[in-house]
């Protein structure tokens, strides 16, 4: 049972931190890339990290009362997983870059799944607080991954584009809903474009419980 439960609190640790190398990585080969090609490092970090997906997605089960049960709710966890990339690419065929990028964006998704850990620690227990960390936390790091998309998607079309600092305005904007002077002119840009917005309506109203509970609180004191 202690071997068990070390296993476990270790994955807990590790597929976060799996996770975020999954980011940097992703930010270094859009930031830094050709925007045309996926390098060959990239391609080796991305099934080392599919690997750690993988091994947390079978320790949860093994160590649930009811594995079989356990295995088939959770199974999209584990095809959100599988390196796709790498499998395409030792297949030999052939993508575009943006077929590429919305592929690697499947397991991007299982690294924002994991990166909800991070977030359900915060929210432990009670209290308006920890939820507004929850808060902070998740639209950050889902307006930080949309600049990324917009930028690798947009960089090459769209003549606004210049720079990642302005990919990274144009989702502020977005996600705050004011909206910014850069269109976006691919079909993955406009998806994002209507996302975020959306997740910033979402979760403005998590902001308002906490600068209300902090307003009754000193009311309360006064």
């Amino acid at each position: 049972m202690i071997k068990r439960n070390t296993t476990v609190e270790a994955m807990r640790i590790l597929t976060p931190l799996a996770a975020v190398v999954l980011l940097a990585g992703l930010s270094v080969e859009i930031i830094s890339g050709d925007n045309i090609h996926f390098t060959g490092w990239y391609l080796g970090v991305l099934p080392v990290v599919c690997l750690v997906f993988i091994v947390d997605f079978f320790v949860d089960c093994a160590t649930n009362p009811d594995p079989e049960r356990r295995f088939w709710r959770h199974l999209p966890f584990l095809l959100l997983s599988i390196p796709y990339l790498n499998i395409i690419r030792i297949c030999g065929a052939e993508m575009t870059r943006a077929q590429a990028m919305a592929v690697g964006l499947v397991t991007m998704l299982r690294a924002f799944m994991a990166m909800f850990v991070v977030v359900r620690w915060m929210v432990r227990g009670s209290g308006p607080r920890r939820l507004f960390y929850a808060y902070i936390f998740t639209v950050a790091v889902f307006t930080y991954l949309s600049a990324l998309v917009f930028y690798d998607y947009e960089i090459h079309v769209n003549p606004h584009l210049t720079s990642f600092g302005n990919a990274v305005w144009w989702a502020g904007m977005g996600v705050t809903t004011v909206g910014a002077a850069i269109f976006p002119v691919t079909t993955m840009g406009k998806i994002f474009a209507v996302l975020l917005p959306m997740v910033g309506m979402l979760m403005f109203p998590i902001f308002t419980v906490y600068v209300t509970d902090i307003y009754t609180r000193k009311k309360e004191r006064s």
